[in-house]
């Protein structure tokens, strides 16, 4: 693959992560209204998973996979769909998802740290500068509604912060371990077992069911996109990604996509638009910046 076209899937992969995932905001918001959480990613994500695996196995992905690939699979599923998403969905009973988009915006710190301990990877300056201007987009971002806590406010922080690590060390994990080659097969194994994961948590946490028939026709909607757009298309371009660049620069999606969602939400529903919003945004994107002009790769 030459340099050009290469540049121009990684520009198309980000577009992906930053736009596609910053729309879930809204999609999430309207499933959840009739759908629990755990059943709601469960669903989209096996069927997702499913439909990639059934393309990657008519394509030809599935010949001369190695055990440990599909291993390495499974594990970076579970860390990333399972624990990472399905746990942060589950701790947003107990946090203000304001202050818990604040947690997030230290993943790409976290993915510093974890880099520098565990590959004695050297952290520029760049980088220290894009996160912190990060950190303070989402502070004001938070502070513009305020955070409201809840008697179960300690344990939904531990719980975010445990999902941080989760989802940081796969990060890393990803980008230094043997997987399949195609990112098809890869996301199509990872998405499915870590769907089926979210299954049982689902069963086990009791979760009422509600019968596709009795979606609503925004619901339904809503889903489609999470499946296709959300899942399949944002999750193999995250994973292709984390192949393709550093993972701290992948994790600038945190930063992004509530700025997207903020859009979002002042265009389809007519929320208002603060002066602190927009210097919020302005400050997210100058972070984005300074770690996406950094030239190394993990």
């Amino acid at each position: 693959m030459n340099f050009t076209k290469k540049t121009f899937l990684i520009v198309l992969a980000f577009f992906a992560i930053y736009v596609i995932w910053g729309s879930t905001y809204l999609l999430n918001k309207i499933a959840v209204s009739q759908i629990a959480p755990f059943y709601l990613a469960s669903i989209r994500f096996i069927i997702a998973g499913a439909l990639l695996l059934i393309i990657s196995s008519f394509l030809g992905y599935t010949k001369g996979i190695r055990k440990k690939e599909i291993l390495n699979s499974i594990i970076a599923g579970f860390l990333f769909i399972t624990y990472g998403n399905g746990v942060f969905v589950w701790a947003l009973k107990y946090v203000d998802s304001g202050f818990a988009s604040l947690l997030v915006a230290i993943q790409p710190l976290v993915i510093l740290l974890l880099m520098n301990v565990m590959y004695q990877q050297k952290i520029q300056l760049k980088s220290i500068i894009g996160i912190s201007l990060g950190i303070v987009g989402v502070t004001i971002l938070v502070t513009e509604q305020g955070v409201s806590y809840t008697s179960g406010s300690l344990i939904g922080i531990l719980m975010i912060f445990t999902c941080i690590l989760s989802w940081s060390f796969a990060s890393i994990f990803v980008s230094k371990r043997s997987f399949p080659k195609k990112s098809l097969l890869d996301t199509g194994i990872q998405m499915l077992t870590g769907g089926l994961f979210l299954l049982l948590a689902s069963f086990l946490f009791g979760e009422t069911h509600l019968s596709f028939s009795q979606w609503t026709p925004q619901v339904k909607f809503s889903m489609y996109l999470l499946t296709f757009f959300g899942s399949i298309v944002a999750f193999t371009a995250f994973n292709y990604l984390l192949r393709s660049v550093s993972p701290e620069k992948v994790a600038t999606s945190g930063y992004v996509n509530p700025v997207i969602a903020l859009v979002l939400g002042w265009y389809i529903l007519n929320e208002a638009i603060s002066y602190q919003l927009l210097l919020a945004a302005f400050i997210l994107l100058l972070g984005v910046y300074f770690i996406n002009s950094n030239k190394s790769r993990a």
